[in-house]
């Protein structure tokens, strides 16, 4: 994204009025041009692939394409950034949608600074998931807390892990290096590029670069899927060696 243009955003609801008031949030603060609206799915992956926005904004309960079906189109083709709006808190149908490979979430009760903050954050490549908010979701995820959904888009994308099984270096066709670990690591963390260029001590534009090899390594499309992917790899690993553990004591006392 040119930073001296301003934000491409399109508004995906089905509701009239909700499209109305975030333009109108948007449009008022300047920075940012609604260049699209649509109603339900379908027609925000055809309009996502012929504006080609920087951001869309999803809901999520949708008629027809639903919003985590639309969404996996759309971050699948590297068409736009998807942050998902959503009338509840965290469930299962977020858990899809990010999965799918939202960069991440807002209620629809946000107030208007947060959303003119969420929306510039994803279009510069940041997710829009607080550590708290990151380590609920993989606590979820490894607990197998994550309900399918109801409809066959949300239950599609909940069965499928984002990336199979657990990525190691060992897994990849090509092995992260120690920096695109560490940048691995704090994108686990739920840090946002400027908090990496601090904890790494290297710039911005070099963090950008990581970020960018890391989720092509391991195959995703968002930083959100690449934290679950970290997550879930130790999460295996410490389970794995908790494992082993047990069955070396076993062996030794029998």
């Amino acid at each position: 994204m040119n930073t001296h243009e301003p934000v491409t955003v399109l508004l995906a609801d089905d509701h009239s009025a909700i499209r109305a008031g975030l333009r109108m949030i948007l449009e008022s603060v300047g920075g940012f041009s609604v260049v699209g609206e649509a109603a339900d799915g379908a027609a925000a992956v055809r309009m996502a692939r012929a504006l080609r926005p920087d951001v869309v904004l999803m809901d999520l309960r949708m008629p027809g394409m639903d919003g985590i079906a639309a969404t996996a189109e759309i971050t699948g083709q590297g068409l736009s950034a998807v942050l998902v709006l959503t009338t509840f808190d965290i469930d299962d149908y977020v858990y899809a949608a990010l999965r799918a490979g939202a960069a991440g979430f807002l209620l629809k009760s946000v107030e208007p600074a947060e959303l003119v903050r969420a929306v510039s954050s994803v279009a510069r490549g940041d997710s829009v998931l607080s550590p708290e908010v990151t380590g609920m979701l993989i606590a979820a995820f490894v607990q197998g807390q994550v309900v399918q959904g109801q409809d066959t888009g949300a239950a599609a994308v909940s069965a499928a892990p984002p990336t199979g099984n657990p990525p190691s270096a060992g897994r990849l066709a090509e092995p992260l290096t120690a920096r695109e670990e560490a940048v691995l690591a704090c994108l686990g963390e739920g840090l946002s590029n400027q908090q990496i260029t601090r904890r790494l001590g290297i710039a911005e534009t070099t963090v950008k670069t990581h970020v960018s090899r890391v989720l092509a390594k391991l195959g995703v499309s968002s930083r959100v899927q690449a934290a679950l992917a970290y997550r879930e790899s130790a999460a295996y690993r410490q389970t794995a060696g908790s494992r082993e553990t047990a069955g070396s004591r076993e062996r030794l006392e029998s």
